[in-house]
Parts: structure tokens; C-alpha cells; sequence
């Protein structure tokens, strides 16, 4: 894993882009995954993006201080910091830093940037400026009257503490609003808006996980999806805050946008608003909704909960991200009130659960509704008492779990973040089923638009029974899925391709974004049965759908059912999203049929309201 961990990282490069004279972007490129959290599944690389003030005109009395907005983590260090020395030569010179958001990771950069520059100050939000205090002596606890100490870990910087806004004035040029922007994933959120530019430096917000020495997008089409995917896995288990962020942002002058990660957006900024506040509407409309509730000393439980909110997510369900350390008592009291069930989440430090979490459980204890499912995740180092105190005093107190604990030592790996997707899955749908059989009780029977003619004549439009079996192969492992599919259809000549519809709850469904390859297996008509029943069993949350199977494979290494009647090999082109689906359109570049005399299993059925 150091062999693998060393060789990403020589593969990092920082490139310099010029937006106005003073003032540049370092951008760090990271053309592989680097790390396993969910957010960066679509394994395009990404950019960490960081600005330089530099303008040192103090005729106005602007300050003559570099400004230095959003450095990256410590993972790019060895890239960042060298380049960094390209433009600040002079060490003692006073150099400002906002901190956009605070992980353990970017502390550590934080006090690489203290022993390089003595005269350095941080710049923070009031939650961020406690996080960076915390984490700052938690990377080693700072001893008295320590001489080592003094020589290895530099000193707590002087900091600077933004409460809501505030201007900061750099030479007689730039000025930059900081706004704080505080989340439940990143309650320590600070952005800076330069106004002569309109230039949003939006740290999270927008982001998308592209590597990419572009300045710019080419067009709004062409980061959609990773946006998307972005928006999904981060921004919609909070997107009552992040609604809030965004209307607030309409009061700028905005003419560009760039986030932390991937490329700026200088045409298309306000469909990116309008993409963010519609997306975040879907989340409202969810008849049922689930509280998440979690501290996250280093980012690890984070991770996990983040995994969990996604699988969630797809099955059309609201995730409520509650922090743990930031919520006030009121607001974590009317959500647990509100909920359809419950997530609690915890790290294990110094062999205990934080104080927040404590708390937060009692509120549990005393407001939460028995009859209503909890599913309780954390991560540890050494030991997991934490996760032990939560699951005893919940079964003690009555609540019935919907999954399993979930225990994962320091930070989930690409295996463990699939396992968690579908157990966020799994509980959603076992949800969404209890609301359905609640409004068959109410309304005293079958749901009437099985009954609505049109459902029914469309339940008459058939379809070819299929597998559709996917694998993606990494430095570290691979990953595959499969899934009945009976929603498949021609789409074009030339070239020829095909359409495919897959619910948004489908595991498979994370294997299937533009550039992945697939095969689709045709089944053959009087032999399907077996097929089917092998893919239609129910499966533990992680398990491989093809383990066990006899398989042969295409030409691009995608699995092939050899007693298929035919197979077909795509290449995702085009995904789309179509109410509860998504339907993906793909170039067909191999096939063969497997059986010239066998015909195709076809699905019939009684109504449209259903597969």
C-alpha cells in the first residue's frame, strides 16, 4: 500500500494559471484517485485549488501581506509548497491564509506553512477557528517547557476570526468579502468573494472532481454529471443549509465561480445556482426522511455517514445531516421529531464517545420514537468502545436496528464505501416499503394508478430479459454488479447503440457513468429461469453478484454469462436522469450471439406501475 500510496503521488504537478496581474491560481493535479471517499467514485482525478494574492501596492492603505485563499492538504505538500516558494521568496514576509474549511489533513500543510513563514495568520470562521486550535494540538500534544517541542511543531499562528463578514483589503486592487458558510459536513466554512473581479472562491460549494488543467469549463454540459455526483454524495444530506448558502450567494455580483476542486465556471454560473436550488427541491419533495447525526474528529465517521446518505439517496429518500458539535439542542430535538429513522454516528477517542455524541444520544433516548428504526457507525483506531456505548444504551432503550453496527478501523476503503452505499440503500428501501404498506392501510387497499388505464396499457410495451453485468478494475481491486434488466432498447444506427433504463437504487447503477464499459447478456428464452434467480435473490449489503458464476469475458475485461443468448459490450456515453431512472445511452463497440437458434426471453406484464 506505501509502494501504491508513493507512486500517486509522484504523479501529482501543480500548474500555475494566471487570472489577473497580482493574483494567480495554484492548482495541484491529481489525475488519480487518491483517496476512497465516496465523492470521488467517478475516479477522474481531481484539483485541489488554492489563490494567490500577491499585489503589494499599499499606496490606499490596503495590506501589503500576501493572501493566500483555500491552500490544499498535506497529501500535496511536496508539489505545493516549492511552487509556493516561487512567489513568496522573502520567509518573513506577513502572510494571510483563509481557511476554507478545517480537516486534520490541512492542519498539517497549516504548520508546514508556520515553519516556513514565521509572520503567518490564519484566517477562520469562529466554528473553523476552534477546529484549527483542536487539531493543532492534537497532532501532538504540546508539552511543557519542551525544547523539542519548540523546534519540531511550530507554534499556534495568530488567527483571525470572521463572525459573519468582513472585508479585507489587499494593496489598492483587490478587496475580498469573506463569508462565512457553515455546514454540518464542514461547519467551519469560509468563502471569499473578490468584487472588482466577481470572482467566488467557493471552496466546496460547486465543486466537482475533474483533473484538469483548464481553467474554465468548456460549457455547462461538460461537468454535469461530476457535479452532480458532487452535489449527491456532499451537499444533499444538508441541503437545507446549502439552500440557504445559495440564495444568500444571489445577493453577489457574481461573473465567476471557482470551487476547490475542478475547473472554474465563467458562463454557466447561474445555471449552476438554479442545478443546485432544483436538485435540493427533489430532497423536499421525499415523503419520508431520515436524521444523521454524527461527530467527526477526523474526517473517518464523516466518510462513513457520507457513504451511508448517498446509498440513502437513491432511493429517493431526505437525509437530515445533522454535526453533532455544531447543532444546537432545539434543532437536533424538532429533527428527531420529524425523522422516519434514525442514524447516529461516532468516533472512539481516548477509549470514549465526544461529549456532543453523549448528548445527542440522550435527546435520542428521551425524544426518539421506538417504532421507528436506528442504524448506529463509527469509526475507531485501537478500540470501538464508543460504537459499544451507543448500540447498548439504544437496544436497552427500546429501538429496534435497522443494519447491523457498522465498524470501521481509521478510514473506509473502496470495498468498505460500496458495502456502505447499500446498506444506506437497503434501509432506505426497507423504508419506503413500510410508507407503502402504511398507504395501502390508509386508503384501504391497492394504490389506484395501478388501475389507471394508462398505467395498464403501458404495462403492455414488452421487453428483452437481460443481465447487466459491469466491472471496474483499479490499482488497488475491482468492483463489479450486475442486475435484471428488462428495460433495454435500441437507440441508434450509427453508430449503433442502445438505451437502458436503471433505478436509481440499483447498486450496479455506481458502475454505470460516462466512460465505463458493461455487457449486456440477453437471455435465452426457456433457460432464463435459473438466471433469474440467481440475480433476483436478495444480496448482503457489499456481496459480489457474480461469485461463484461461471464467466467469460469482452474484450475490455467486462463479465459474459456464457449461457446467454447474446452478448453486447458497451461504453456509457450519455446518462440522463428520467424520474425514479436513469437512463443511460451507450455506443455498442463488441457483441456476439452466443446461440443462433435459441430466442429472446421476453418480460411481460399486467401493469405499468411496476417491473
Amino acid at each position: 500500500m506505501k509502494h501504491s500510496t508513493e507512486n500517486k503521488a509522484r504523479q501529482l504537478q501543480v500548474v500555475t494559471i494566471p487570472i489577473e496581474p497580482g493574483l494567480k491560481s495554484l492548482r495541484v493535479l491529481s489525475p488519480k484517485r487518491i483517496r476512497f471517499e465516496v465523492e470521488y467514485a467517478l475516479e477522474r482525478g481531481s484539483t485541489d485549488n488554492s489563490f494567490l494574492f500577491t499585489n503589494d501596492n499599499n499606496s490606499q492603505g490596503g495590506t501589503k501581506a500576501v493572501v493566500l485563499v483555500h491552500p490544499p492538504g498535506d497529501i500535496y505538500s511536496d508539489v505545493f509548497m516549492p511552487e509556493l516558494a516561487k512567489f513568496i521568496q522573502d520567509t518573513s514576509l506577513p502572510i494571510k491564509v483563509v481557511v476554507g474549511h478545517v480537516n486534520p489533513n490541512r492542519v498539517k500543510l497549516l504548520k508546514k506553512l508556520k515553519a516556513a513563514y514565521i509572520n503567518l495568520e490564519l484566517i477562520s470562521s469562529n466554528a473553523g477557528g476552534k477546529l484549527l486550535k483542536e487539531l493543532w494540538m492534537q497532532q501532538k500534544p504540546v508539552p511543557q517547557n519542551d525544547q523539542k517541542y519548540s523546534l519540531d511543531e511550530p507554534p499556534f499562528p495568530k488567527l483571525k476570526i470572521i463572525k459573519q463578514e468582513e472585508e479585507l483589503c489587499i494593496g489598492s486592487h483587490y478587496k475580498l468579502k469573506l463569508l462565512t458558510a457553515p455546514t454540518p459536513r464542514w461547519p467551519g466554512g469560509l468563502l471569499a468573494f473578490e468584487e472588482g473581479l466577481g470572482l467566488l472562491m467557493s471552496d466546496k460549494l460547486f465543486a466537482a472532481h475533474i483533473c484538469t488543467q483548464d481553467w474554465a469549463e468548456s460549457n455547462r454540459s461538460s461537468t454535469e454529471e461530476e457535479r452532480r455526483h458532487f452535489y449527491d454524495c456532499l451537499m444533499a444530506p444538508m441541503e437545507n443549509q446549502v439552500a440557504t448558502l445559495v440564495e444568500k450567494l444571489e445577493e453577489l455580483d457574481i461573473r465567476t465561480i471557482a470551487p476547490g476542486h475542478g475547473p472554474a465556471i465563467d458562463t454557466s454560473w447561474r445555471s449552476l445556482l438554479n442545478d443546485y436550488r432544483r436538485w435540493g427541491e427533489s430532497q423536499h419533495k421525499a415523503l419520508v426522511s431520515v436524521v444523521l447525526l454524527f461527530a467527526s474528529a477526523y474526517g473517518n465517521t464523516a466518510a462513513i455517514a457520507d457513504a451511508l446518505a448517498t446509498g440513502l439517496g437513491r432511493t429517493g429518500i431526505r437525509v437530515n445531516s445533522l454535526n453533532c458539535e455544531f447543532a444546537p439542542s432545539s434543532e437536533l430535538i424538532q429533527a428527531i421529531k420529524e425523522a422516519d429513522a434514525y442514524l447516529i454516528g461516532s468516533p472512539t477517542l481516548g477509549g470514549h464517545a465526544p461529549t456532543p455524541i453523549i448528548s445527542a444520544l440522550g435527546t435520542l433516548l428521551a425524544e426518539g420514537d421506538r417504532e421507528k428504526p436506528i442504524g448506529i457507525f463509527g469509526s475507531y483506531g485501537w478500540s470501538g468502545e464508543a460504537l459499544d456505548l451507543l448500540e447498548t444504551k439504544l437496544r436497552d432503550g427500546g429501538f429496534k436496528f435497522g443494519f447491523k453496527p457498522i465498524k470501521v478501523k481509521f478510514s473506509p476503503d473502496k470495498a468498505m464505501v460500496k458495502t456502505l452505499e447499500e446498506t444506506g440503500t437497503i434501509f432506505g428501501r426497507e423504508l419506503i416499503k413500510k410508507q407503502k404498506r402504511h398507504l395501502r392501510r390508509s386508503t384501504g387497499g391497492m394504490s389506484a394508478s395501478r388501475s389507471e388505464p394508462a398505467v395498464l396499457a403501458l404495462g403492455r410495451v414488452v421487453g428483452s430479459l437481460c443481465v447487466l453485468t459491469a466491472r471496474k478494475v483499479s490499482e488497488e481491486d475491482a468492483i463489479s454488479g450486475a442486475m435484471i434488466a428488462s428495460w433495454v432498447s435500441q437507440a441508434s444506427f450509427n453508430p449503433p447503440g442502445i438505451s437502458i433504463a436503471v433505478a436509481k437504487d440499483r447498486a450496479v447503477g455506481a458502475l454505470l457513468h460516462r466512460g465505463d464499459t458493461f455487457t449486456i447478456n440477453v437471455l435465452a428464452a426457456g433457460r432464463h429461469n435459473q438466471l433469474m434467480k440467481q440475480f433476483l435473490q436478495p444480496f448482503e449489503p457489499g456481496a459480489d453478484r457474480l461469485e461463484g458464476l461461471h464467466l467469460e469475458t469482452t474484450p475490455a475485461g467486462q463479465p459474459i454469462l456464457p449461457t446467454a443468448l447474446a452478448w453486447l459490450e458497451g461504453c456509457v456515453k450519455e446518462r440522463m436522469e428520467c424520474g425514479d431512472h436513469w437512463v443511460i445511452y451507450a455506443e455498442i463497440k463488441n457483441g456476439k450471439v452466443l446461440d443462433s437458434e435459441g430466442t429472446t426471453a421476453v418480460h411481460h406484464r399486467r401493469t405499468g406501475a411496476n417491473y
